[in-house]
């Protein structure tokens, strides 16, 4: 993943953990983060959708934490977000009569899942409560 859609989700995330019950705007947050309300909103929408938070509309509207801090791990909000492999793309068409051509992908395959499920099972061991709480 080589963007900042990680980043900005778990920004995001721990905002709305420091601040359990109040509903914080897209415009609050996107100042926190420095970024157009435009990315936070699409945010909030892929949080929304993956059940991380709630949202509502309106002049009393905004997001929040749709459980408790200590029962979302960070392995969620990256699921939630992620769009590509952590160690990138494969080549779209190796050489077929190359002994490494033909069969690189299905390697990188394995390597590509096995690689993303490390990743996974590290972040799973982390909270977003104990995270949070580095930012006292």
């Amino acid at each position: 993943m080589n963007n900042t859609r990680f980043a900005t989700a778990i920004h995001i995330m721990i905002l709305l953990a420091k601040s359990p019950g109040e509903w914080l705007t897209s415009d609050w947050i996107a100042g926190s983060i420095n970024v157009n309300s435009v990315i936070v909103r699409k945010e909030i929408g892929v949080l929304r959708e993956a059940g991380l938070i709630v949202s509502r509309q309106g002049k009393e509207g905004g997001s929040q934490l749709a459980k408790n801090a200590e029962k979302i791990d960070i392995a969620e909000i990256y699921a939630a977000v992620k769009n590509s492999d952590v160690l990138g793309k494969k080549n779209q068409n190796p050489n077929p009569a190359c002994s490494v051509g033909k069969e690189i992908n299905n390697q990188l395959n394995v390597l590509f899942k096995d690689t993303d499920q490390l990743v996974l099972d590290f972040l799973k061991e982390k909270n977003l409560q104990d995270f949070s709480n580095q930012f006292d």
